[in-house]
């Protein structure tokens, strides 16, 4: 019996006007699958999207493009359990603008669980302005703290929400 790690997976490609899609079925039935775009930008894919483990690494590989989405992403835009980029979603996320996660870093707007970040809303928030059951900044709106500024500050930005969003 040949050894499996010596042996390139019997990936099933699939090529279209979009990018190009390589799937693995294990015998026990999961399945690895990552779709990579054909439109570039530098080096980058557009969209760079991946599930499941790699049967040459037998790790997770990471979503690497201007979208990431896998459960380790990395990107412009990065959706995953761990996500990294400018703006960034998932479970445990770190963003340069805009961060959503259950732990969400972010250097400017951060919502999550536990959020930090310039103006940070959570149930712990840590920044700036700060939103939340307990919170710790500069102008604080919390259950013990109700800050003017901060009051002020989350009532002006729901106004602009709202006036984006619900017209």
């Amino acid at each position: 019996m040949a050894n499996l790690l010596n042996v390139k997976p019997d990936y099933v490609i699939t090529q279209s006007g979009w990018g190009e899609t390589r799937k693995y079925l294990y015998e026990s039935g999961m399945l690895f699958k990552e779709f990579t775009s054909k439109m570039k930008i530098g080096n980058c894919p557009l969209l760079h999207f991946t599930m499941g483990i790699c049967p040459e690494t037998g790790k997770r590989i990471w979503a690497k493009g201007i979208i990431a989405v896998g459960r380790k992403a990395i990107g412009v835009v990065a959706i995953g359990q761990l996500s990294i980029g400018v703006i960034a979603i998932g479970q445990l996320s770190v963003a340069l603008v805009f961060g959503l996660a259950q732990l969400s870093f972010a250097g400017f707007f951060s919502i999550g669980q536990a959020a930090i970040g310039a103006i940070a809303i959570g149930q712990f928030s840590f920044g700036y302005y700060a939103l939340g059951q307990i919170g710790f900044g500069k102008f604080v709106w919390s259950l013990k703290e109700k800050d003017f500024e901060a009051v002020n500050f989350f009532k002006g930005l729901w106004n602009w929400i709202q006036s984006i969003f619900i017209r």
